[in-house]
């Protein structure tokens, strides 16, 4: 396990779980909001999305925080883990509206509204964007760890496993 994605519907817990994988196991962490978004609120280009995130991938350790469907199948081919965070919509939709307002190391910018669109994407997800990443993780399923997570109870528990002398190779 030194190649890691953690994906799931926003407000699940994603970058809280990437942050407390990375103390646990002391590997690199990039959140994929960090590398799209400006300060400004702003975007960066595809192409250059792109590049950075393929110069992440061919390190030899890292845990990538972020669903980002569009390059979802580059990390899914060059990880060896897959944390999955399939959680109820009350609770995505709780856990996105209680960082509002909150300063956030995986998000350049701090958040002041719980807005309509995302509360419609955070909806939308479970029939929008789960279906096709289920599809995708059944193509690779053979030869990665896939760790999906139903509850947030069952990732904090799955963390108290991880063991740091595991990644130190």
């Amino acid at each position: 396990m030194l190649k890691i994605i953690v994906i799931g519907s926003p407000g699940a817990g994603k970058s809280t779980f990437a942050r407390r994988l990375r103390k646990a196991t002391g590997l690199p962490l990039y959140y994929l909001d960090l590398l799209w978004h400006k300060p400004d609120q702003t975007n960066i280009t595809r192409e250059e999305f792109d590049a950075r995130l393929d110069e992440i991938v061919k390190r030899d350790k890292w845990i990538i925080d972020g669903n980002y469907l569009r390059t979802l199948e580059i990390r899914l081919r060059e990880c060896d883990t897959v944390f999955l965070m399939d959680y109820p919509l009350e609770v995505c939709l709780l856990g996105a509206e209680s960082r509002i307002g909150k300063k956030r190391e995986d998000l350049p910018w701090i958040e002041t509204e719980f807005d309509e669109e995302f509360k419609r994407w955070i909806i939308d997800f479970s029939k929008d964007q789960l279906p096709v990443i289920y599809e995708l993780l059944m193509k690779i399923q053979k030869n990665k760890e896939i760790v999906v997570f139903k509850s947030r109870k069952e990732a904090d528990d799955y963390l108290k496993t991880v063991k740091p002398t595991n990644f130190n190779t």
